[in-house]
């Protein structure tokens, strides 16, 4: 964190620039400019243009005009990719008796766990009681 050097308070970093003579060069005024001062009297009005006659006041006049591609344009296609290729057959028998094996692991290790979980229960249990 860098301190403020001279008499300027830690405020003013976040001050917007003046107008006088401490005023920024290239920045716009940090009023905006005032519009007529006599609004018109008659009976109709003409209705306010909805898009700024000059460049706003931020300099920012929006984003350049863009011109579509021609219909059909597409880009280059410089490589083909191969076709794709079939996959081997699958045996229905073989993996239906693969996942009756993993079933049959899965539930084994889930009554191992069960058993040593009432085991250790009882353990507790018992230590509480007596």
């Amino acid at each position: 964190m860098t301190t403020p050097s001279g008499g300027s308070t830690p405020d003013d970093y976040w001050r917007r620039p003046g107008t006088g003579a401490d005023a920024v060069p290239n920045h716009p005024p940090a009023t905006p400019p005032s519009g007529p001062t006599n609004p018109p009297q008659s009976g109709h009005a003409d209705p306010a243009p909805s898009v700024p006659a000059g460049p706003s006041p931020s300099g920012y006049s929006g984003p350049p005009p863009s011109v579509p591609p021609p219909s059909g344009w597409r880009p280059p296609v410089h490589l083909q990719p191969a076709p794709p290729r079939r996959l081997p057959p699958q045996d229905m028998a073989d993996l239906d008796a693969a996942e009756q094996r993993s079933q049959r692991v899965t539930y084994g290790f889930g009554a191992a766990a069960a058993v040593v979980l009432v085991v250790l229960f009882c353990l507790l249990c018992s230590r509480v009681i007596f």
